[in-house]
């Protein structure tokens, strides 16, 4: 995953007070399945790219720093919010909580 989706979820545990050390031992659990990848400068590349690409749009800078790490390591961004994503050029999305056809 992207350092910017874990901190995003690093920020969520903190949110959920009661239940931060469950919140916890879950974000530990899934880093160790998926990752975090460290944003570099190919992502800072691509962010810059992608910023130029949807010029004169209000997009939340989080989401496109996400975006943006997908692209630099050409790798599929899964998403239950296609919407957010979908103009990005070059993101290749995947939607595991849409229901199959």
């Amino acid at each position: 995953m992207s350092a910017v989706t874990y901190a995003e979820l690093c920020y969520g545990v903190e949110r959920h007070h009661p239940a931060r050390e469950q919140a916890a031992a879950a974000l530990r659990g899934l880093v160790e399945d998926i990752p975090a990848l460290p944003f570099d400068e190919a992502a800072g590349a691509s962010c810059g790219a992608l910023r130029a690409a949807v010029r004169g749009r209000w997009r939340d800078v989080l989401d496109r720093l996400i975006a943006a790490h997908a692209v630099s390591r050409d790798l599929i961004l899964v998403t239950n919010n296609e919407a957010v994503f979908r103009d990005y050029p070059g993101v290749s999305l995947e939607n595991r909580a849409a229901p199959s056809s």
